[in-house]
């Protein structure tokens, strides 16, 4: 098996260098040992003699045969093909529906991370119609009212997490999804909304939020009249704040196309930090709803009420009365609260009943603006109000009280939702006792829900829900394998979704199920350790280096995180902080943090075995909030599968490390990284299964700007071996 593996691994390998990229070699060089005891260490190699008799002498005249490398060629990849093996259960995060307004049973399912979904029986089955498309992080999707085989989609998710992907511009098919193609604004990154003329679905506006974590890009509202041949940016903030604001969200009123609303909204990440609104434009307040009566020819911003400072906002229209206008408002205005805080100081929803002159604010609530601020009106009923929270909130009387009874058994972390008009249902017979009451008010029973944990349907406007767990949708941030037989086992961590561990086949012709995979607890998560001694427990890591140990015999759940004393400064964990097994000493797990940590006795006891490594910039280490924006760790982490207590480290701000006594002493190597990949970060390191002295180091810097990741391959030089140095450049280089 771990021969297998590793030529798995290899060949894994072998595909990202020749297919991704062209490696880039360089050698990390060790320097020799120092001469004298004053001299700077530069370098923890120790030569040891091997144990004497444990091998005999070779006769000098006998060479041993070299096994021969076999080459990689096509032949060997021409039957190796991908097999899903799920799971479905737990779905994932979505970002968009579509239904189809001329067939109810058609509806459309973006994914952040996994392209486009179509059902055409009502939810009972998907397709994924994106997958041959180079960017499958979704960001919107638009059915035209009057032709619903026009389907335009919106790449790159508009959601602004730490781990929000990025897309390629606009694409179209006229065919209901079968060919797609690629029609512009490529250099937009995130699109937050699409909306298509009820009358021209040649004519659409595209809300291009723009780059996440560098300035500059396609930002702002476009219009395209021809289909996307031609793109034209018809409201972008005033230069120079525009490199930094784009457009979150975009209506056109239903009886009036001329008629057309957008949000503005400024914000940027950096991987220590995330801010928006005034403090991304300097202090200026740039952002806010704006209102068109001409198609986008000229502009107005609308005030009357709403708030200053403004955030992130959404935007819906009432499709019965399209004067009713309601947006949900991030503002700065009177300062802010805590992430667990649903009440904004100035912010919140806001209604218009005589479009979008007058606003008056309804609600207070504004939950966690950056990642949620949806809001919908029912088609039906303009007192019905639904806004998208960490749970799904409903209002019955226009926006003033909300409340969370419709989402008891939905995942939380509400990002989409989609409702079918025409659903209500008639009125049943009065009864002579209820003639004094006052009818039900109207409202539409088919919608959808779209959250960090998949689709729901309701045919009860949401009092009961279906969860559509057949799209494999889970976001996976790392998988581990162990050795059982027949079939080894599969466990890793989902965004939002708990760690889990499933089999890599099952002896049933119906394949691997949603059953066959079971929950390892946690919240979101990340990297999970088999205990080498007992096949039912498991350590599994969730966000900020919480590391639990499950016993899924008796259930047994322990928090084992390391901490310091009461009064000594605070351990750093990334939201993704690496966790490894020992290979060499079973029952050893490392952990990275500012400094790596060595857990024993079933990850009881820990010990501290390296300095901080990173660079511990104060200035980039006191962000608050989740945990997201943590800096200054340790991000990769790796044991030498030849050598026991050779340790590799890489951070987040650059560095780049060696043990070879199991902590004891740490080399940087930082220093010996090819110039274009100091300071970069340190994503992945893999050492040899064949050397010992080989390791593989991946690097990328999109959250600077550059999208090109980098593969780096070194050989440590011992004693004075000096390998010859080969080096060439990476894609776009």
């Amino acid at each position: 098996m771990n021969a297998s593996l590793a030529f798995c691994r290899a060949l894994l390998l072998s595909i990202c260098v020749a297919g991704l990229l062209p490696a880039q070699e360089d050698l990390l060089r060790r320097a020799e040992p120092p001469t004298s005891p004053s001299a700077a260490p530069e370098s923890v190699s120790s030569q040891t003699a091997p144990p004497a008799g444990t091998t005999p002498p070779m006769s000098s005249g006998t060479s041993s045969p070299q096994p021969t490398v076999p080459q990689l060629t096509d032949v060997l990849l021409k039957n190796l093909k991908a097999r899903a093996i799920g799971p479905a259960v737990m779905g994932g995060r979505i970002s968009d529906i579509a239904i189809d307004p001329r067939n109810p049973f058609v509806f459309y399912v973006g994914l952040a991370h996994g392209g486009v979904f179509k059902t055409s029986d009502n939810g009972v089955s998907f397709d994924p119609i994106f997958d041959k498309q180079p960017a499958l992080s979704i960001g919107a999707i638009a059915i035209a009212p009057s032709d619903s085989d026009a389907i335009w989609v919106g790449t790159g998710e508009a959601n602004d997490r730490n781990s929000s992907g990025w897309g390629n511009g606009v694409y179209r098919s006229n065919d209901g999804g079968e060919n797609w193609q690629n029609v512009g604004l490529k250099d937009s990154r995130a699109i937050g909304r699409i909306v298509v003329d009820p009358r021209k679905p040649e004519v659409a506006y595209v809300a291009a939020s723009g780059h996440l974590w560098v300035d500059g890009g396609e930002r702002g509202l476009f219009k395209t009249t021809d289909g996307g041949k031609t793109w034209k940016l018809i409201l972008q903030a005033p230069s120079p704040h525009n490199a930094r604001t784009g457009c979150c969200d975009v209506l056109i009123d239903p009886s009036n196309s001329e008629i057309v609303y957008a949000a503005l909204y400024a914000r940027q990440r950096t991987p220590w930090s995330f801010f928006s609104g005034p403090d991304a434009t300097n202090g200026e307040d740039i952002g806010g709803i704006f209102k068109s009566t001409n198609g986008g020819g000229s502009w107005k911003k609308l005030a009357g009420g709403l708030p200053s400072q403004t955030g992130r906002i959404g935007l819906a229209i009432s499709a019965s009365n399209p004067k009713i206008v309601m947006a949900v408002v991030q503002s700065y205005e009177g300062g802010s609260g805590q992430l667990t805080d649903l009440r904004s100081k100035s912010g919140g929803v806001f209604r218009s009943e005589d479009g979008g002159e007058k606003w008056t604010r309804t609600s207070a609530i504004d939950p966690r603006p950056f990642y949620f601020s949806q809001i919908r009106i029912d088609p039906a009923n303009d007192q019905r109000v639904y806004l998208l929270a960490f749970a799904l909130l409903v209002s019955d009387d226009g926006g003033k009280n909300f409340r969370e009874d419709l989402s008891e058994k939905v995942h939380p972390d509400c990002h989409a939702f989609a409702i079918q008009p025409g659903t209500v249902p008639p009125p049943k017979p009065p009864k002579p006792e209820d003639k004094n009451k006052p009818p039900k008010p109207p409202v539409c029973q088919r919608v959808l829900l779209g959250t960090d944990g998949g689709v729901y349907q309701s045919f009860a406007g949401g009092k009961g829900w279906n969860h559509l767990n057949s799209i494999p949708a889970g976001e996976f941030y790392r998988i581990t394998l162990d050795d059982a037989k027949p079939y080894f086992r599969i466990a890793g961590g989902l965004q939002d979704n708990e760690n889990w561990v499933g089999p890599s086949a099952v002896q049933s012709k119906e394949g691997i199920r949603n059953s066959d995979w079971t929950a390892l607890a946690g919240g979101d998560g990340f990297y999970v350790v088999f205990d080498p001694n007992d096949r039912d427990t498991f350590y599994a890591e969730s966000q900020q280096g919480e590391v639990h140990r499950i016993n899924l015999r008796n259930g047994e759940l322990r928090r084992l995180r390391p901490e310091p004393v009461e009064g000594a400064p605070r351990y750093r964990f990334h939201w993704n902080s690496p966790l490894i097994g020992s290979r060499h000493k079973p029952g050893v797990i490392y952990l990275g943090g500012n400094c790596v940590f060595k857990l024993t006795d079933r990850a009881e006891k820990y010990s501290v075995i390296s300095p901080d490594l990173t660079h511990n910039d104060p200035a980039r280490t006191t962000a608050t909030g989740s945990g997201a924006e943590n800096y200054g760790v340790v991000y990769s982490l790796a044991e030498s599968p030849k050598r026991a207590d050779l340790l590799w480290a890489g951070t987040d701000d650059g560095r780049l490390w060696i043990t070879e006594n199991g902590g004891g002493k740490w080399t940087e190597l930082t220093n010996n990284l090819p110039e274009p990949a100091r300071g970069q970060w340190i994503v992945r390191i893999e050492p040899s299964n064949a050397d010992p002295n080989v390791a593989y180091v991946a690097t990328n810097a999109y959250r600077a700007g550059d999208d090109r990741p980098m593969i780096l391959r070194t050989v440590l030089a011992t004693g004075r071996r000096r390998p010859a140095c080969k080096r060439s450049g990476r894609n776009g280089a």
